[in-house]
Parts: C-alpha cells; structure tokens; sequence
C-alpha cells in the first residue's frame, strides 16, 4: 500500500511537472549550420530554458513554415511563438529600421547592436510598429562591404555601370545612388547571379561571402569604413504567448532577451566576419576605401540619408535626432567585454 501510494505522488507530480513546463515553437527559415542559428537562436532557447528554471522550453522547429518574409507575421498570428527575421523582407512596414542600415555607422556588429537596443527600447518603441508582438531583440549584422569579380579597387569611378548583387530594399537605393546597376536576387542565387555573368559583384559582410561560398567569384574586395549598410533583424514573440507566461518567467526571459541578446547576436555577426574574412585570405585582395571615394560616396548618398531620415519622422519620432544619438551610443558602448 505505502509503495502504490509513493508511485502515485511520485505520478501525479510528474504529471503536474509536465503540466506546468510551456513549450514555445521557434520557427526557422535559415540552414541549421548559419551562425544565426547555432550561436545565436539555439543558445537563446537554451538561455530561456536556463532562466525560467526548466518551466519554459523554447523548440526550434524542424523545417521552415513559409518564406522568410512571413514569419513577423507567424508571431503575430501565433503560426508560431518565437520568429526571428529581417524588417526589409517587408518593404514599406517597418521605417525606423532605417536608422541602423545606412552607411558609415559602425565597424563592429556588437557596438551597433546594443546601440540599436537601446534606441529602439528608449524611443523606437514609440513609433508603434512592433505593438503585435513582444520584442525579444532587434539587432544589425555587420557592416556591408563591396566586392568584385573585377575592378579598379582605388578608381574613383569604382562603382560607375558596375551590376550589383542586392537583396532590396535600402541596399537598393545605396547602389543607384552610387551609380552602380543593383541586380536584386535571393542570397541564395548569389552565386548563380555572379558565376553567369548577370552580376559583376556584391555588397555582402565578409560573413556572407564566405558563407554562400563566393570567395572563388570574388578575388578584389573593398572596405568602407563604417560600411556601405547594415541590416536589421528582429526577434519576436506572439503576445498572447507572452502575456499567458507567469511573471516570473516573463521577468525571466527579459534577463535573457533585450540588451543581452541583441549584444550576443552582434558578437556573433563579428565572429562570424572575422572567420569570413580569414577564409579570404590568400584569394581575395581587400582593399582600403580612398579618400576620394569616401568624400564622393558620403555626398552621392546624402540624399538617402535625407530620404531615410524623413522616413523615420513620419512616424512621428526626430529622425535626425535619433540618427545622432544611435551613432553616440555605438560609439560608446563597451565591446571589451
């Protein structure tokens, strides 16, 4: 009697146990071997795990549920808990995005990220964009340089008729602006795109290149300082998901998430570039931007940023204002750490 009546608890509490863990889908579009996946968002499941105490068990899902595009929408919706993605994918609905992805911002992903953080937690919030969701981060990748299959890296004229790779959006404009022909194309059809001949290069972080296996395309690489753009990324939840979590394990995650998160995913944007450019070596020759470029680059894309900027002040925010204080904050932020 004493031992069913031991199995029983031990039973129900089992039960209860099982009954009171949360399980949260984590939808993916990427390959699982991106760093994006495996250094960023596989560690940020196991980190809400950690924090919540085992009550709250995030599981990335195993095949995508749609294209990249859709999935701010699949955690609106609730097609899933946690997405992750990039606010470009849909034009036209996020412009405060575009305070982050101009030129010239930052050298380091980690810098820039926190600094997006804490712009957008202070006063990007206001604008209303992600009030569907629960902002887990936003973050930007590292700073896009230019490459070549061949050219004149010192020629002024460096961009002039030259067909390039884009994936849309402000990178798009950048290119026009700069004279040059964007071919807009899938990251994923990069290759394609410069192995046919239909692009003569790309704007890519050195992560990128290395990543879709372009180094053999791509022997002459150029270095802006701060870079030609950036691209932001966002991670968020569905806020019915996150309103039905207990406080505690919503305060758990927040320990987790934010700041934190944004930080991590820009130190593995840098590791990644860092390894990006590594693997570079010996095969394609990067090369400094003159000062005669940078001085006709900055006044070629004064208009974007004029553009962009006004963009951001539609919203009803001081796009200049928050332009300056974003590119204070990357200044400053810590990446000794």
């Amino acid at each position: 009697m004493k031992y069913f009546l031991h199995s029983a608890a031990l039973t129900l509490a089992l039960s209860t146990s099982a009954l009171a863990e949360t399980t949260l889908t984590v939808a993916n579009w990427l390959p699982p071997s991106h760093p994006l996946v495996s250094e960023l968002i596989v560690p940020m499941t196991e980190q809400i795990k950690e924090a919540t105490g085992g009550d709250v068990v995030a599981n990335i899902l195993p095949a995508p549920l749609g294209p990249p595009a859709a999935h701010f929408d699949f955690a609106v919706n609730g097609v899933a808990d946690i997405t992750f993605g990039v606010q470009g994918y849909n034009p036209g609905r996020f412009k405060t995005t575009s305070l982050v992805e101009l030129p010239f911002l930052s050298d380091s992903a980690e810098a820039l990220s926190v600094a997006y953080w804490r712009i957008f937690d202070e006063t990007l919030r206001e604008a209303g964009e992600y009030d569907d969701v629960k902002v887990l981060a936003v973050f930007s990748h590292g700073p896009g340089e230019v490459f070549f299959k061949d050219a004149d890296p010192t020629s002024p004229d460096l961009m002039q008729g030259t067909k390039l790779r884009v994936g849309g959006g402000i990178v798009h404009e950048i290119v026009s602006a700069l004279g040059a022909v964007p071919v807009e194309g899938p990251s994923s059809k990069s290759y394609e795109l410069l192995s046919q001949g239909v692009a003569d290069g790309i704007l890519f972080p050195y992560e990128s290149v290395s990543f879709f296996k372009l180094i053999p395309e791509l022997p002459i690489g150029v270095s802006v300082p701060g870079g030609l753009y950036n691209t932001s990324f966002y991670i968020v939840m569905n806020k019915a998901k996150w309103e039905s979590l207990s406080p505690e394990n919503q305060a758990a995650i927040d320990s987790v998430t934010g700041e934190a998160l944004a930080r991590m995913a820009g130190e593995m944007w840098d590791r990644a570039d860092a390894a990006g450019l590594a693997a570079m070596e010996g095969q394609t020759t990067i090369t400094p931007a003159t000062e005669e470029q940078m001085a006709a680059w900055t006044e070629a894309l004064q208009p974007v940023f004029d553009a962009k900027l006004a963009e951001v002040s539609e919203t009803g925010l001081d796009g200049p204002a928050i332009f300056e204080a974003l590119k204070a904050e990357a200044a400053k932020v810590d990446i000794s750490k």
